[in-house]
């Protein structure tokens, strides 16, 4: 369980998810659930930075989707800890239908970012029906305009300060800005290496997230 935690292979997931993870990994035992779930509980830098929940219980928006990569949601998580190479922001894009991560780091936030959609999306997979943001300048700009006419896709914008609007990217990029302060404390004695070890487990950590 450690080692599938919070070692090389970990990435300081949650009880039910480090269970299916070690199961996969072909492990089990009678009370595996229960001694996952509590050593995720005990570990000290996850209850350290795990979500306090206030908010009442709403009711639920879905987007509907039709089929992989129809629709994909786009957001920008920073700023973050500065790494050597200049990197303070994250890129992601999550897939609405099969819940698909891809994630980029960024030294600023700009509206050339804009060629993340081509690279990561449109090439690796395929033109998607349309797209979700919110209303920032990085998103909404000329360029991506001739990205939406040139491919034939649509733009949606989320309304402003309504992060739910765009739920799926906000949640995943909650997710993952708790794994990495996690990353960081695992190294906050060497504040330099614990940034390099940040941006080298962003990998590994939308591995655990795509599962």
């Amino acid at each position: 369980m450690e080692e599938a935690h919070s070692r090389v292979c970990g990435a300081h997931q949650s009880g039910p998810k480090l269970y299916f993870y070690i199961k996969r990994m072909g492990y089990y035992w009678s009370t595996m659930v229960k001694d996952c779930i509590n050593y995720a509980r005990r570990y000290q830098a996850c209850q350290f930075h795990a979500n306090l929940i206030h908010q009442l219980p709403e009711p639920l928006h879905p987007t509907i989707v039709l089929w992989p990569f129809d629709a994909w949601g786009l957001d920008v998580v920073g700023p973050i800890i500065k790494s050597s190479g200049g990197h303070l922001y994250i890129l992601a894009a999550t897939d609405y239908f099969s819940k698909w991560v891809e994630a980029v780091p960024l030294k600023e936030v700009k509206k050339e970012n804009v060629a993340f959609i081509c690279t990561h999306i449109i090439y690796h997979y395929r033109v998607p029906r349309y797209i979700i943001t919110d209303n920032g300048k990085p998103f909404c700009n000329s360029l991506i305009d001739k990205l939406c006419q040139k491919f034939g896709f649509k733009q949606r914008n989320s309304s402003m300060y309504y992060a739910v609007a765009n739920g799926l990217a906000k949640a995943f990029n909650k997710n993952l800005c708790n794994l990495l302060k996690i990353v960081v404390v695992e190294s906050k004695r060497d504040c330099t290496r614990g940034s390099e070890k940040l941006y080298r487990h962003i990998g590994l950590l939308l591995e655990h997230l795509r599962k």
